[in-house]
């Protein structure tokens, strides 16, 4: 982010959310990712659900707003890095899907180095992190909001105007479920429509005799949507595949587009497709 000189005043947080009003003019949908809980691998949806939008020639951005734990580029290795030029910030790209992405984590000085900021920098760093940043032209900006209802999600929802939609993800245990329920409820006092419910690691396939294990419980994303009167998008099989894809910065999808696991979660992209096409 730019540096002022003592004698230049920056611009004011109206002037940047002018800007920032206008650069997502030329972003088509622009949707947030949230679950109110942490551990329910919601980085990874956002990470696989890009790419499998990317693989149907679509232009997708993702911002990362999990500035605590900011876990994109760990999952999606750039192969071009982010670069500050002027007052604009360039978008780091995984290039074999151009896929642009935008993470604090490229300004830390470290993989290690933590954030200890407490709630008036967060919202000071996303407003700036997207004011700087030139996104361009994009069929889907995916914003990964880290866990919770509080500063990073408020400050994205009072940032971007008209966003498209949210994407709330579970795991399928009655825990995640009750948690789940409070990030909904923001959505609605907030005005943001809900796109739906996707269920992450919702069964295991045993690769020996193809039978599916239930680990964590069975049923809960679809009876919370049903419960909250939302869309059931889907359900994210539990597959060690992805974590392996992931450690080596790559997205499963990318990889794997014929496995079962890929196939759901392109179905997944399909229904958010379709729904925001009639939304229109």
């Amino acid at each position: 982010m730019e540096k002022q000189n003592k004698s230049t005043k920056g611009p004011s947080v109206n002037e940047m959310l002018e800007t920032i009003k206008e650069r997502m003019k030329k972003i088509k949908n622009k949707i947030v990712v949230l679950s109110g809980k942490g551990g329910v691998g919601k980085s990874t949806v956002v990470a696989e659900l890009a790419a499998a939008l990317a693989k149907k020639e679509k232009k997708v951005g993702i911002f990362d707003a999990d500035l605590h734990g900011p876990s994109i580029p760990k999952i999606i290795s750039p192969t071009q890095n982010m670069m500050v030029m002027g007052n604009k910030i360039i978008p780091a790209e995984f290039k074999p899907l151009n896929i642009k992405i935008i993470s604090i984590d490229f300004l830390l000085p470290s993989e290690d180095s933590p954030l200890i900021w407490r709630g008036p920098l967060k919202g000071k760093a996303i407003i700036e992190l997207l004011y700087y940043t030139e996104w361009g032209d994009l069929d889907y900006l995916l914003v990964d909001l880290p866990p919770g209802t509080g500063d990073e999600p408020l400050t994205i929802a009072q940032s971007i105007l008209n966003l498209s939609g949210a994407i709330v993800v579970t795991i399928p245990s009655l825990l995640s479920e009750k948690i789940v329920a409070k990030a909904i409820k923001f959505c609605e006092i907030l005005k943001i429509p809900l796109l739906g419910v996707i269920e992450n690691m919702s069964y295991f396939i045993c690769p020996k005799c193809g039978s599916k294990y239930y680990i964590f419980g069975k049923g809960a994303g679809e009876d919370l949507a049903q419960r909250m009167n939302i869309q059931f998008l889907g359900q994210i099989p539990l597959d060690p595949r992805i974590r392996e894809a992931h450690d080596r910065g790559v997205p499963f999808v990318f990889e794997h587009e014929n496995t079962e696991t890929a196939k759901e979660i392109i179905k997944i992209a399909d229904k958010i497709v379709k729904t925001l096409e009639k939304a229109r």
